[in-house]
């Protein structure tokens, strides 16, 4: 068992002779912090890196697949975007989109 007193730094626990008491300075404790937040940012970022990584292989591209001609997708329609171009620039939606 052992009782921690964080206002003074001081750890105290029952040893073979008594009570064994171990002490730190405020430098020595911010320097365990920072390490200490270094290296769960780092676990944190490398458990997102490892499912980041099995997100992209599994929407990764086919690479046999043609990528220099467009085909729209079923289900689009062609509107117009500016009415008063005489180019008649449009653009496609979905029309299987929600109302949200």
């Amino acid at each position: 068992m052992a009782v921690p007193n964080y206002t003074y730094l001081k750890l105290k626990m029952l040893g073979p002779s008594g009570v064994i008491t171990v002490g730190t300075s405020f430098q020595h404790a911010y320097e365990c912090e920072v390490e200490c937040c270094d290296h769960a940012m780092i676990i944190v970022a490398s458990g997102e890196l490892t499912t980041i990584r099995k997100e992209v292989t599994k929407e990764a591209p086919d690479p046999k697949r043609s990528t220099g001609s467009f085909e729209p997708t079923k289900g689009s329609k062609k509107v117009l975007i500016d009415l008063g171009s005489p180019e008649g620039k449009v653009v496609r939606i979905g029309t299987t989109l929600s109302s949200k």
